[in-house]
C-alpha cells in the first residue's frame, strides 16, 4: 500500500493517540510493522531521557520519513507481525526497552504499556480473521 504525500502530511499532523489507533489499525491490516535497522535496530529516548523506547511505524513511508530526518545511517524494514509479537516483544520488555508509535523528529510518539498495546493489537487483529 503507497502512502500520499498527503495521507503522510495528515496523519503525522494527527496528536499522538489518533495516531495510534491508526498505527494499530494499520499494522493489523497490514500485518506488519516497520523499524529502521543499521547493524542493529534504531533506539531512542524519550523527553526525559529516563527511558529507552524503539520507534516503531505502520508503513514504509512514515518510517523513511522519520529516518530522513533522525536516523540517516539506517534503513526501513518490515517485521512480520507473529515476530513481532512472539520474539521482538518480548525481548524488548526482557531488556526494559519500551515501544514508541510513531514516533516523529517533532513529536517522540506514544509510549504505551505492553499489556495494553498487546490488548488493543490482538482486537484489531481479531477483526482481519
Amino acid at each position: 500500500m503507497k502512502i500520499s504525500q498527503k495521507q503522510l502530511e495528515a496523519v503525522t499532523a494527527l496528536p499522538g493517540p489518533k495516531r495510534y489507533r491508526h498505527f494499530v489499525k494499520v499494522v493489523a491490516d497490514q500485518e506488519k510493522v516497520w523499524g529502521l535497522y543499521n547493524n542493529g535496530w534504531a533506539l531512542a529516548a524519550t523527553n526525559d531521557e529516563n527511558l529507552t523506547v524503539f520507534p516503531v511505524w505502520p508503513a514504509l513511508e512514515y518510517a523513511e520519513l522519520c529516518r530522513a530526518s533522525t536516523w540517516p545511517d539506517c534503513t526501513p524494514k518490515p517485521i512480520e507481525i507473529d515476530e513481532f509479537i512472539g520474539t521482538v516483544i518480548p525481548e524488548l520488555r526482557e531488556e526494559g526497552i519500551k515501544l514508541c508509535i510513531f514516533y516523529l523528529a517533532n513529536n517522540r510518539g506514544v509510549v504505551p504499556e505492553y499489556d495494553e498495546f498487546l490488548n488493543d493489537l490482538n482486537s484489531a487483529l481479531a477483526q482481519y480473521e
